[in-house]
C-alpha cells in the first residue's frame, strides 16, 4: 500500500489535511544531497565504510551456464520433494518447434515414471535449485528453497497414544467436509474490507471497528471434537463403522466449527507458536 506524508500547515483540525505520496530517492546520507541514479553503482562493503564496486560488464561476466539454460541434473520420485521446498511457481513455455517437441517428450516421460526434475538456474543474481514436473501439456517450474532457508521441524520423536474413539470422530468430520479443491471459492476477505473502508472514505463516512468474537478455549477435546460432529449435515451413509458408535449429543451452537487446542486442561510444554506450527494428530498404530 503507498505511503503518504503530510503536515497541518496551521488547517482548522476538523478539516482534510494535506498529503503527498512519499517518494524514496537516493542520496548522501550525511549531506542530504540527493544523487542521480545514473551515478549509483552495485558495490559490496567488506569492512565499515570500505566498498569494492563492480560495474555492469564484470557482473555480467560472472554468468554461469544456468543463466541461459535449465540443466536438469537428477529426476526423483515427485513424493520425495517435500512441500516445503516449493517455492514461487512457472510455466515453461517453448520458444520453437523443436522446444515444443522437446518439452512434449521429455514431459511425456516424466509423467510415466512419476518423476520430477531437478537443475538449477540463475535468476535476478541468484542461482536457485529447481524442480520441473509436466503440467497437462505443458511443463511447471518451482524454484525451490535452499537447505538452509527450511528451518527443521520439532515435533519430538516419540510416537503420541491418541485415544481410538477422538480419531474416530475427527476422521468422520473430515469425511464429511470432504470436497475438491476448488481455489475460485476463496476469497481474500482482508481486501475485500480495505476496499470498502476506501469507498467509505471517499464518500465521507464514518467506518465502524469490526467486532471480532474470539472462539471459545477448548478444554476438553472429546466434547469439542462431538459437537462439531453433530454441527454437520446428516451423512450417515459416509460415516465409517467406528463413528456410527460415536453417541449422538445435542448441538452447540457455540461451537460451530472444529478446533484444535492450543492449550487446555492437559501440562503442555510452553512452546512459541510461531516457531511450531501444529501438526495433525497421527493415527496410532496398532500391534
Amino acid at each position: 500500500m503507498p505511503e503518504f506524508g503530510g503536515h497541518d500547515g496551521g488547517h482548522d483540525a476538523d478539516q482534510p489535511q494535506p498529503v503527498t505520496r512519499v517518494t524514496i530517492r537516493p542520496h548522501d546520507p550525511r549531506t542530504g544531497e540527493e544523487i542521480d541514479k545514473a551515478e549509483v553503482v552495485k558495490g559490496y562493503e567488506y569492512g565499515r565504510g570500505q566498498f569494492v564496486t563492480f560495474t555492469p560488464e564484470e557482473l555480467k561476466a560472472l554468468d554461469v551456464e544456468s543463466s541461459k539454460v535449465i540443466d536438469l541434473e537428477k529426476f526423483v520420485p515427485r513424493g520425495d520433494l517435500d512441500p516445503v521446498y516449493l517455492d514461487t511457481p512457472y510455466y515453461l513455455y517453448p520458444d520453437g518447434p523443436v522446444a515444443e517437441e522437446t518439452l512434449g517428450v521429455i514431459g511425456a516421460a516424466m509423467a510415466e515414471a512419476g518423476v520430477v526434475g531437478l537443475g538449477r538456474l540463475t535468476l535476478s543474481r541468484r542461482e536457485r535449485m529447481v524442480a520441473v514436473e509436466p503440467c497437462g501439456i505443458g511443463m511447471a517450474l518451482f524454484m525451490l528453497r535452499a537447505a538452509d532457508e527450511v528451518r527443521a521441524t520439532q515435533f519430538g520423536g516419540v510416537e503420541r497414544d491418541l485415544d481410538a474413539e477422538m480419531v474416530a470422530i475427527a476422521r468422520a468430520i473430515i469425511g464429511q467436509r470432504t470436497g475438491s479443491f476448488d481455489p475460485t471459492t476463496y476469497r481474500d476477505r482482508y481486501q475485500e474490507a480495505l476496499r470498502e473502508l476506501i469507498e467509505a472514505k471517499m464518500k465521507g463516512l464514518t467506518v465502524e471497528p469490526r467486532e471480532m468474537a474470539a472462539p471459545p478455549p477448548v478444554i476438553d477435546l472429546m466434547a469439542a471434537l462431538k459437537r462439531s460432529l453433530a454441527q454437520e449435515a446428516p451423512a450417515s451413509k459416509r460415516l465409517g463403522a467406528a463413528s456410527k458408535k460415536v453417541p449422538k449429543t445435542k448441538p452447540d451452537r457455540r461451537q460451530p466449527a472444529l478446533l484444535l487446542p492450543v492449550s487446555g486442561g492437559r501440562k503442555r510444554k510452553t512452546e512459541d507458536a510461531a516457531e511450531r506450527p501444529t501438526s495433525a494428530p497421527r493415527r496410532r498404530k496398532r500391534a
